[in-house]
């Protein structure tokens, strides 16, 4: 294989060891990050999908927190996305919550097209809306089940990314939720863990597609988690026990998974697209 020339990107060089930093040509940047007042995401626009509750609602209150102003996209919680939308706003940002159906391509065009005509502009999209039913067996899994679980899990996430790309510029991110049953599996949760294994290989693919625009792509792939959906999906014992089978023995809060959002969506994660982040109670999934 023909060996292939490495542009150059600084002058050539050359130190005896162990080399001094000053000396260096440009010398490493090594200083924090510094951020406005206000906060890491200050003057930032942010869409979170599912972010009435959970996971979506704990990133929501983070990010107003370090100065976003923030648009939830939410399928039916109305009470509880103006409850969201109150405490976003008492950081003193703007909040703007849209009611869709994300599993239909035309609401997902909807949240990018209102986001653009209440705030002009995107800076990261935080695609997170999932819903899953349990099931014994894969006999069990109607088609009807399947359809909506991709169409809702993971079409909403190809779809919205599609229609916020023209809005999206250099320094802006993409985040995906996915799944520590994207690594193991779930033998009862079969379909919701192919979709959270397809936010995977998308964020992976995207990330290296969009590398040129200077536009990163990461994604979270929380543990159990304790939010209204896994309160809704599963019987009463099982949820009295849900998380006690992690490494630490409990279900993580929404406001534990929330810091790893923050990181991919801040200057904090420069270096960074195409990496999965695991917050799961320390369970070793090598991905």
């Amino acid at each position: 294989m023909q060996k292939q020339n490495k542009e150059k990107i600084r002058p050539p060089q050359q130190q005896q060891r162990p080399g001094l930093e000053k000396k260096m040509n440009p010398i490493p940047d090594t200083d924090p990050i510094e951020y406005p007042d206000g906060g890491k995401l200050k003057n930032k626009v942010a869409i979170i999908t599912g972010g009435d509750s959970g996971i979506g609602k704990a990133v929501a209150l983070l990010f107003a927190k370090e100065g976003a102003n923030v648009v939830i996209a939410y399928l039916s919680a109305t009470e509880d996305a103006k409850e969201t939308k109150n405490k976003v706003e008492s950081y003193n940002v703007k909040c703007k919550i849209i009611k869709a159906d994300l599993s239909k391509e035309n609401q997902c065009k909807k949240v990018i097209d209102q986001t653009i005509a209440s705030f002009g502009k995107i800076d990261i999209l935080v695609n997170n809306a999932a819903l899953h039913w349990e099931a014994k067996s894969i006999e069990d899994i109607s088609t009807d089940q399947l359809v909506r679980v991709f169409q809702n899990n993971f079409f909403s996430y190809f779809w919205t990314t599609k229609y916020a790309l023209k809005h999206l510029k250099k320094g802006s991110c993409i985040i995906n939720t996915a799944s520590v049953t994207a690594y193991r599996g779930s033998p009862e949760l079969i379909d919701y863990a192919a979709t959270k294994g397809a936010i995977v290989s998308f964020t992976r693919s995207l990330s290296t597609n969009l590398m040129d625009k200077g536009i990163r792509v990461n994604a979270v792939a929380p543990g159990p988690i304790w939010t209204p959906l896994i309160a809704s999906s599963f019987e009463s014992k099982k949820n009295s026990e849900f998380g006690s089978d992690s490494p630490m023995k409990r279900a993580g809060m929404p406001n534990e998974v929330a810091p790893s959002f923050l990181f991919l969506a801040s200057q904090d994660s420069s270096f960074i697209s195409g990496q999965v982040l695991h917050p799961n109670g320390g369970e070793i999934v090598n991905g």
